[in-house]
């Protein structure tokens, strides 16, 4: 999805530290982070077949999902879409975790790190978004691709969470699969350069399956282009 055709960011202020597990967060975004988002396009990325799992799962981890004969079709009809499609040839992850998101002892959300779910929470007025995070010298743009966020779930704080934005399920999936089959070390670190983004993809591995997978950004606005170039003088 293109920025500013099918949706448009407000990331506004930048948010402040918040302690793993702490309740109380200072606001620094008074509006949502989506302003509007083109709900058509969910269809032509797969994101419509997400769209329906996203409810499925209980927040709480240690707490069992009841799963209906409606939940299982609708992980086949998701699972059937995304391996159709020619970016997704193998492999899949922690589903929960990484698209849905989990708290944790009623009072630490883990997880949670994909736009859709993002922006379904923050319509449904479940997701207060707080403001971004980046380095002082880094200011996001709407146009961005990945963003470190910071926001409340039901209540419960995420002091520093990230995501890409405007990407399609499988497109995700797919790029932490590469990263994940790299090697087999517990956690795999890729630096990534793009646009004027560079980012770190992180995978965590659970035996022979994914448990949790993420893109973390370091900086905005081509600043390590810049360092690079400065460094050759």
């Amino acid at each position: 999805m293109s920025p500013g055709v099918d949706y448009t960011l407000s990331v506004q202020g930048r948010a402040g530290f918040v302690a793993q597990g702490s309740a109380v967060v200072v606001d620094h975004a008074s509006a949502p982070l989506f302003s509007n988002v083109n709900e058509n396009k969910f269809q032509t990325i797969n994101t419509y077949a997400i769209d329906k799992l996203l409810d499925n799962y209980e927040r709480s981890t240690g707490v069992a999902e009841q799963v209906t004969t409606e939940e299982l079709l609708e992980i086949s009809q998701f699972l059937d879409a995304v391996m159709q499609t020619p970016v997704m040839k193998s492999g899949l992850l922690r589903f929960e975790h990484v698209f849905v998101g989990e708290t944790r002892s009623g009072n630490e959300l883990i997880g949670f790190h994909n736009w859709v779910q993002f922006y379904l929470q923050e319509k449904g007025l479940h997701l207060d978004y707080k403001g971004f995070k980046a380095g002082r010298h880094d200011l996001p743009d709407q146009d961005d691709h990945v963003l470190n966020l910071q926001f409340t779930w039901h209540g419960v704080v995420k002091p520093v969470g990230s995501a890409f934005i405007g990407t399609s399920p499988e497109f995700e999936m797919a790029l932490y699969t590469v990263v994940f089959l790299l090697n087999t070390e517990r956690s795999t670190n890729v630096l990534v350069n793009i646009d004027q983004c560079q980012m770190e993809l992180v995978v965590v591995r659970h035996g022979r399956s994914i448990e949790t997978a993420y893109p973390r950004l370091l900086s905005s606005n081509s600043r390590h282009l810049r360092q690079q170039q400065s460094q050759s003088h």
